[in-house]
């Protein structure tokens, strides 16, 4: 591999149309698609449709890529490529979620809405838990199966101090949370003016939806509103 300016020029040449360019990143990176594309083996997709999908995910991280990030192209590049084919496994229904878990991702759905009823307001991950008689990473599980918008970075109540939802989920490795936390950041920028100010004070100056619903002008059911939808696209870009 050439040093970091070299590559920055192929990657220039290749948001500008130059095939070849795009073929030389291609080759350099194709050991780093194959690591990844190894981790979804066995999961129901054909291992020549894996390489397709991660191709894709490679090109939209070149048309992508900015310098200003700060990384290597091959650090960003791993979170699109695992973001792509995560989506097309999802929409394939290559990833199988048990009659179980359904059922119970329908009862959740349920409780949540007759709980928006009740309090104007979407119960905590913990309340659910504790609904019904199980731990927050069930209900997470449950969740997901469903493709219903949740995000890590819920409050709940944890042993009298207020905890993420992130904070249940298994330690990963540095290198994973660290591209998780730039894909994520990749994202939060792609969002409207209206959608980014209402992550960041919710998410990352922790308002409570009516305090951002006095600062929009808004009502804080259609904060509620606006946050699901925010979340649900957020999850459907991972």
């Amino acid at each position: 591999m050439r040093n970091q300016d070299d590559i920055l020029d192929y990657i220039r040449r290749a948001k500008e149309g130059d095939n070849s360019a795009k073929s030389y990143l291609f080759s350099c990176n194709e050991p780093l698609l194959k690591s990844i594309i190894n981790r979804f083996k066995g999961k129901g997709v054909e291992y020549d449709d894996l390489y397709q999908i991660a191709c894709i995910g490679f090109l939209k991280a070149i048309t992508n890529f900015d310098a200003s990030f700060g990384v290597k192209f091959s650090t960003y590049t791993v979170p699109m490529v695992i973001g792509e084919i995560k989506r097309y496994m999802r929409d394939n229904g290559a990833i199988k979620v048990s009659r179980t878990l359904k059922i119970l991702a329908n009862k959740i759905n349920r409780y949540i809405e007759a709980y928006q009823t009740t309090h104007n307001d979407s119960p905590s991950v913990d309340d659910i838990a504790k609904k019904f008689d199980i731990s927050g990473e069930e209900v997470v599980v449950a969740l997901d199966s469903a493709k219903m918008p949740l995000s890590l970075y819920d409050k709940f109540e944890d042993e009298d101090e207020t905890r993420e939802l992130i904070d249940k989920v298994p330690s990963v490795d540095k290198e994973d949370e660290l591209l998780t936390k730039i894909h994520l950041g990749n994202i939060i920028d792609s969002l409207n003016e209206r959608e980014k100010k209402i992550v960041i004070l919710r998410y990352f100056r922790d308002r409570t939806q009516s305090e951002i619903a006095e600062n929009l002008g808004l009502s804080q059911v259609q904060i509620s509103r606006l946050e699901n939808k925010i979340i649900d696209k957020i999850r459907l870009k991972f």
